[in-house]
Parts: structure tokens; sequence; C-alpha cells
């Protein structure tokens, strides 16, 4: 994808006496370097291919954060809370038990005594509130409409955090590859610097040609420095979400050149968006407030049995009483609440379709980007960078002609570098993008299967 410039400039090996002992030195030196990075590449593919099982890939990653997120786990033990009290809701009310004493005296020669005086009893009673069925059936109606909603929470819980998750791995993953195309420039330039450096002490160079070599070094050590702080804050930022296994090697960049949506079916597509969807479970939470309302507007009644017991010279006594509360203002009361219930519920579908409005119109808007930005790699590829290459070549020639100056070959590099790193840059972009398309509805994942996390 990238050209590889060599920074070794022949015009200044052609100014130098070979047969000087410090050129000699000084080839013997370059010729060190590159058997050393010879060596030190060999190694580096021997201890990829003998630990290529040990990255941390990017369908790892997702598995492990879902896997660590506790979130989630929440909202599992929500959905479950609101199941089991819709269940609880669905059943009559327990029975209450009574005992008391009634009609006790407490002055004169009886006081105290529960069988002398006539009037004193005994009384153990039960009483049951007969709670409706359409009103119990409401009531767990409201709370499986909440154990709904949290089921779409731990949805767009999901979608976020699969997002999140796939922004932190691309990112670092480009940032990497930034770094390591800077340090590639930097070694070049550092045998530029080495070169000139030797013309110069050989009488065959110039001082201004020197100078700027180490200019340039210098620059490409500050974009060093500025590259490794950036791989630094996106590997911590993976941290967050897959714990130490962000510490080892990325593998292979997913394929970013589809995404599951179009915007022919864009707008029924979004139809299963979370944040869609919870809408919807909120607006049916409501509505099933509104049907509760509805039937609180019927009282329910209430039955107590008695049975009380006197001194051993009376008779035994039963009582039965039913309770029923008098809604004697239900134009202000019930129906009150009613209309309110049903406003909310006018509210929440409002509010729904106002959102789904500007999901539709963002999400439009990252497609449109998504397939621009496309576009822009694709005119990197076939034209600007290949441009830049040229650009170099050309000023190379001319150095070596005798014709261009070092400073013209230094900053067309710099120019090449500079595009080779905005090609990486709107990569990482367009990345980012599609795994916000992507992941616009989650993706479940068998968070059983091992990721490393060590």
């Amino acid at each position: 994808m990238f050209p590889h410039f060599s920074l070794l400039s022949r015009r200044s090996m052609q100014l130098v006496d070979f047969g000087h002992p410090i050129c000699m030195r000084m080839l013997m030196r370059i010729r060190t370097c590159f058997q050393g990075v010879a060596v030190l590449v060999a190694l580096s593919l021997a201890s990829f291919h003998a630990h290529a099982g040990d990255v941390l890939t990017f369908e790892q990653a997702l598995r492990l954060s879902q896997a660590r997120s506790q979130q989630l786990v929440a909202q599992n033990h929500a959905t479950a809370a609101a199941r089991d009290m819709a269940v609880s809701a669905a059943q009559q009310p327990d029975p209450v038990l009574k005992l008391g004493i009634n009609n006790l005296p407490i002055s004169g020669p009886d006081r105290f005594s529960v069988t002398r005086d006539f009037m004193t009893m005994r009384s153990v009673g039960l009483m049951q509130e007969l709670t409706r069925e359409d009103n119990r059936l409401a009531r767990s109606m409201r709370l499986e409409r909440e154990a709904q909603a949290s089921e779409a929470s731990r949805a767009q819980a999901l979608a976020q955090l699969q997002r999140d998750t796939a922004i932190a791995w691309l990112d670092l993953y480009y940032q990497e590859r930034m770094l390591a195309l800077v340090k590639a420039q930097r070694d070049e330039i550092r045998l530029q610097v080495e070169a000139t450096e030797v013309a110069y002490r050989g009488g065959r160079g110039s001082q201004t040609d020197v100078l700027a070599a180490r200019a340039a070094l210098a620059q490409v050590d500050d974009r060093i420095d500025q590259a490794t702080r950036e791989v630094s804050t996106a590997q911590t930022a993976l941290r967050r979400w897959t714990g130490r296994a962000a510490d080892t090697p990325l593998g292979d960049a997913p394929d970013t050149s589809h995404v599951p949506l179009h915007l022919s079916d864009l707008e029924s597509t979004l139809t299963s968006h979370p944040d869609i969807t919870f809408m919807v479970r909120q607006e049916e939470m409501a509505q099933a407030d509104a049907d509760l309302a509805r039937a609180n507007k019927q009282a329910d009644w209430g039955v107590e049995l008695m049975l009380s017991q006197r001194g051993p010279g009376y008779s035994k006594m039963a009582s039965v009483n039913v309770s029923v509360p008098l809604q004697w203002d239900q134009k202000s009361r019930q129906d009150r609440d009613l209309a309110a219930r049903l406003a909310t519920v006018e509210q929440m579908r409002a509010q729904r379709e106002e959102a789904t409005r500007e999901h539709l119109a963002q999400v439009t808007v990252m497609l449109q980007t998504w397939q621009s930005s496309r576009d822009r790699l694709r005119r990197y590829d076939s034209a600007l960078i290949p441009l830049a290459a040229e650009r170099t070549q050309a000023a190379l020639t001319a150095y070596r002609g005798g014709s261009g100056t070092l400073a013209s070959v230094l900053e067309a590099r710099r120019m090449a570098l500079d595009t080779q790193m905005d090609r990486l840059r709107l990569d990482m972009d367009t990345a980012r993008i599609w795994a916000q398309l992507n992941y616009l509805i989650p993706v479940e994942h068998d968070a059983a299967i091992p990721v490393l996390d060590h």
C-alpha cells in the first residue's frame, strides 16, 4: 500500500571518496546496520509464527468486552426481577388473619375479665381483598412491559458496548500502523544524516545539507513521540473494554468494505434499532399504565368473616363484613388519572416518531460519509500516493544529477510521508464510521468462547 523510499542520498555517496578510510568505515556501518535489520526482521517473523495465536483479534475483543460487561449483567437482573414481579402481581392478595378482644371491661369488679361480662368477646377473623381479574392482569402486564423495556435497554447497552469496543480496537490498530510508518521513515533519514555528514567531512558536501538532514530527523523524532502517545492513549481506551488483553498484539483488521445497511430500506431497518425499540417498550409501558388506570375505575371489594366468643353463659356470634370503596368523584380522580396516562402514551409516541426521524437522518449522513470516504481512499491509492512517490523520485533524480537540492528531496519525502499518514487517518475515520454502522443493531456473541484475558 505504501511505497518504500530509500532515503540514502546517492549524490552524497558519489561525492565521497570510497577509498578513504572514513568512508570505508561508514559503508561498513551501513552494511552492518542493514544486516542487523535483516536479523531483527527474521527474528520478528520467527517470533510471529511461533506466537501467531497470541493475538487479540477483532472478534475476540468484542466477545471479551461482552463477557466482562457488568452493565449487561445488571440489565439481566433487572429483567428477571420485573418478570418475577409480574407473576406476583397476577395473584390474589394474601388473606389477613385478625385476632382481637372487644368490649373488655377496665374498671369495676369485672375489670380485665374476658368471660364475666356478657359484652366481652374474643374474636378471630379472616379478611380477603377480592381483586378483580382484569385489574390483576393489568398490573401483571405493566410489569411484563417493564421487563421487556429492560431487555430493550440491555440491547442498547450491548450495541453501545460493541461500537465502543470496535472503535477502540480499530483506533489502536491504525495508530500502531502510523507509528510503524514514521519509524520506518526515521531509519532512512538517519542513514541520510550519516551520509551527508561523511560527505561534509570529506569536503564533498555542504553544511546546509547536513543541517537540513538533521532538521528532518528531528521532525520525524517529534512525530514518533506524538504517534507513541497516540498509541498509548488508544491502548488505554481498549483496555477499558478488554482488560489486560489490550496489551496483546492485535490481529488483522476486519473487512470494512461492506455494511449491512442500504439507503433504499433504511427506514424499515431502523425499526430494529435498540434506541427505537426501547422507546417502543416505553410507549407500551405507558399504555399498560393507562390500561391499569382504566381497570381501577371499577373498585375492588373486600370481605371479612369474624367469629366471636363470649363467656360460658352466652351465645357465640359470627360477623360478615363487606368493604366497597366509594368512588363518588370519578370525574375528578379516576377519570383524571386515566386522562393523564393516555396523554403520556401520546407523549411517548410523539417522542418515538421524532427520534426515528433523527436516527434516519444521522444514519443516512453516516452512510453517505462512509461511501465518500471509500471513494477518497481509492483516490489516494490510485493517484495521490503514486504521485507523491513520483515526485520523490524526480527530486532524487535531480539531486543525483546535480540540478536539485537535498532540501527538495527532504521536502518531497516529508510530503510523501504526510500523504501516507493522511491516508491512514482517513482509513481510520472510515473504519470508525463502519463500526458505528455495522453495530447499529447489536450482534450477540457467545461469551463462553475462550478469549485472551491474561
